[in-house]
């Protein structure tokens, strides 16, 4: 596995389709999701890329479908699909931590820009995320006139932004039209470098696997999903898992790794690049619904958890931020509501309501509520806790 790959854009523009495209599954798997025709929560899926030995063309399978010849391994990318919808920013933001690259899907049937797709770039440009691919989707929607005019609004608005040269390419995820470009696009990603150093973990989605009716001695632990960010876990090592909601309090827990698994494969070690599981020695309900996600996992000297911090602020023009505003504060794959108890020119101050792990210089992202739903207003530093 060499990195994440996020799937951002407007709700309903197609990205969980292009998911299915890609990897052959269907992301939207809870059941609120399916009635609402909506990702709520972030998708992972992963994907190869095979190139026929005989045509020399891309494919998703180890079979040729150009030419039905044997097709040779090449690459292994992790996808993390992110919701669309605008009451959903903040889950596409704390999504964005486990972003190496990104692929920003723009329909060709509404104007560009639309709302989540200006906040989304601007999620991608805070997270520094430079490896961009532009799908310009639902091509098969409209006329030839009308792709054309879409795809001149796309360059339009790229221009002065991180994704200015980023590739577009036109496509159907619905029927695959286009897809072989995408593909090429993707091979030429560059692997980013790891940071070395202590087994860093952050995690995104936790669950409880255990079916109903299973007997006591085959029980599984708390299982947490998400991406190494640093260093490496192997099998039986130990790892602390922070900040864990008990009761008023917030602590911290050790556990014992009893599986690591790369999508349905078992593997002997986490390392950086691609989404991984981990199997622990916790109470599997901890792991129920969720209930860590927002937390991180790792070994040696690990981030302090912190109720109250000073900042400084880079605000969008659009927005302002004064004393006693309520503020979202997502820091790395982590979320917290916040309250500015003091704020300058240069920075502010804010008391959390729920305790974030975090380390001095660390970049965090300001939303605000406006309107009944969470705004991406700015992003800054932390300087002081």
């Amino acid at each position: 596995m060499e990195l994440n790959i996020g799937i951002v854009g407007h709700v309903d523009h197609g990205k969980t389709s292009l998911v299915e495209a890609l990897t052959g599954e269907w992301v939207d798997t809870f059941s609120e999701e399916k009635k609402r025709g909506i990702t709520i929560r972030l998708g992972y899926a992963d994907f190869s890329l095979y190139r026929c030995t005989k045509c020399n063309k891309l494919n998703i399978n180890k079979k040729c479908i150009y030419c039905f010849s044997d097709c040779k391994h090449e690459r292994t990318f992790s996808l993390v699909d992110a919701p669309g919808h605008e009451s959903l920013i903040p889950v596409v933001l704390t999504g964005a931590s486990l972003f190496n690259s990104a692929i920003l899907v723009i329909a060709a049937n509404e104007k560009c820009p639309q709302p989540q797709t200006i906040e989304h770039l601007r999620a991608l440009e805070i997270g520094k995320i430079e490896n961009i691919i532009i799908v310009q989707n639902k091509i098969d929607l409209v006329s030839e006139e009308e792709a054309k005019k879409n795809y001149e609004q796309i360059k339009n608005y790229l221009k002065g932004t991180i994704a200015e040269n980023a590739p577009i390419i036109p496509m159907s995820s619905q029927q695959k039209v286009g897809l072989e470009y995408l593909l090429e696009e993707l091979s030429k990603l560059k692997t980013p470098e790891y940071p070395k150093g202590d087994f860093l973990f952050l995690v995104a989605r936790s669950f409880d696997v255990n079916k109903p009716g299973i007997s006591v001695e085959n029980l599984s632990g708390a299982t947490i999903g998400g991406s190494v960010i640093r260093g490496a876990l192997k099998v039986g090592e130990e790892i602390t898992i922070k900040p864990i909601k008990k009761g008023d309090d917030f602590i911290e827990m050790k556990t014992k790794i009893k599986e690591i698994r790369r999508g349905e494969e078992k593997v002997e070690e986490a390392t950086c690049g691609g989404l991984v599981s981990l199997q622990t020695s916790l109470d599997p309900g901890l792991g129920k619904s969720d209930k860590l996600a927002g937390c991180i996992a790792g070994k040696g000297k690990m981030p302090e958890k912190i109720y109250t911090f000073e900042a400084d602020y880079n605000l969008f023009k659009e927005y302002n931020l004064n004393t006693g505003d309520t503020l979202l504060i997502t820091c790395r794959n982590t979320r917290s509501a916040g309250r500015i108890i003091s704020i300058n020119k240069e920075k502010l101050k804010v008391e959390l309501k729920t305790p974030i792990s975090v380390e001095e210089g660390s970049k965090i992202i300001y939303s605000k509520l406006i309107e009944g739903k969470w705004r991406l207003v700015g992003w800054g530093e932390i300087k002081n806790y």
